[in-house]
């Protein structure tokens, strides 16, 4: 569900630890200590907007169609990065070639998989469509073995694969028949964090050299996703006779939280703590969203569900890990 134009899957950076070894902290330790408190905070009001999306998708959709979600989503997500933009006298990017290329990342990487989840949660609880998502880690490792060559499998990721599609089966109930869940929706929900991935790889290949800013980049992008949402939704839904007021704060909060604040936030943690540590955001996003489905919208939670949410990620953790290796002979 990330606007961000860098693929997730970077290289990794330590975090800054503070140190807490004197019993009066010079001014610099102090400073060090308040900072790794804000970036936690910042890290968990990540987590619990990402975890409450699904569920604001599922209001939502209760007043408006799947298509017209996904459209004020984006655009309310647009008004947030245009603002920032502003603020910051930033300019979109000129080069036709880097807009040809984000036109591509804004499908695979908004249009699509927004729309897909909205589609998906018309039939799927919002807690499914959650663990859905944490699929993600799954599918990029998977394709990042074909696409990108620099990616080499090791029996631990290929252990953390095979782990991760059996905590899969596990959440649909696959002993069962998938009895209880409606199959297209859950298609959809997993196709959308397949596009994820595959917009990630695209971007890697194309985009790794740009010289806009990544607020520049995200905002263009977002800005394509919105037109191209839009030109489907006029021409594949009717201007609502009504606008219930509770799914349509629930498509602002998606859009301006959910989707633009969002974003600047994963960024700065980016920035900050670097990749590896801001992407574990993934691990906690479908706890809060199952928490909020079950909590706030009544949804019914069977014993799998939570069981097969722990295996996706305990098999997605293991695709993401990078064990340290000394070759011997490179330091001779």
């Amino acid at each position: 569900m990330s606007t961000t134009t860098p693929s997730p899957a970077g290289p990794a950076a330590a975090p800054a630890v503070p140190t807490t070894a004197s019993p009066s902290p010079s001014p610099a330790s102090r400073g060090a200590r308040r900072r790794a408190l804000d970036w936690r905070l910042r890290f968990g009001v990540l987590c619990l907007v990402w975890g409450f999306s699904f569920l604001f998708i599922k209001v939502g959709t209760q007043g408006y169609a799947p298509l017209q979600v996904t459209f004020g989503r984006l655009a309310f997500g647009s008004v947030v990065l245009v603002a920032v933009l502003v603020a910051k006298r930033e300019r979109l990017p000129r080069s036709a070639r880097t807009w040809g290329h984000l036109t591509v990342a804004a499908f695979f990487l908004n249009a699509l998989p927004f729309s897909l989840f909205a589609y998906a949660e018309l039939t799927i609880p919002s807690t499914l469509a959650g663990i859905c998502n944490a699929s993600s880690p799954l599918w990029g490792m998977a394709l990042s073995l074909v696409a990108l060559s620099e990616d080499r499998p090791t029996r631990r990721r290929v252990a953390g694969l095979g782990l991760g599609f059996l905590g899969v089966l596990t959440v649909l109930g696959a002993w069962q028949g998938f009895s209880g869940t409606d199959p297209a929706g859950t298609a959809m929900a997993l196709g959308a964090s397949l596009c994820y991935p595959v917009g990630w790889i695209y971007v890697r290949r194309t985009l790794a050299g740009a010289k806009d800013s990544n607020v520049a980049l995200s905002g263009t992008q977002m800005l394509l996703a919105t037109a191209q949402v839009g030109v489907v939704t006029a021409l594949f839904t009717s201007v609502p006779v009504s606008f219930p007021v509770v799914p349509l704060l629930a498509v602002v909060a998606l859009g301006a939280l959910g989707t633009g604040f969002a974003f600047l936030l994963q960024y700065g943690l980016v920035a900050e703590v670097g990749p590896t540590t801001a992407q574990m955001v993934t691990y906690f996003v479908p706890v809060i969203a199952t928490a909020a489905g079950v909590a706030l919208l009544g949804e019914p939670l069977s014993w799998n569900t939570p069981v097969g949410a722990l295996i996706v990620l305990a098999g997605a953790a293991l695709t993401q890990s990078r064990p340290r290796r000394r070759d011997r002979s490179s330091r001779r």
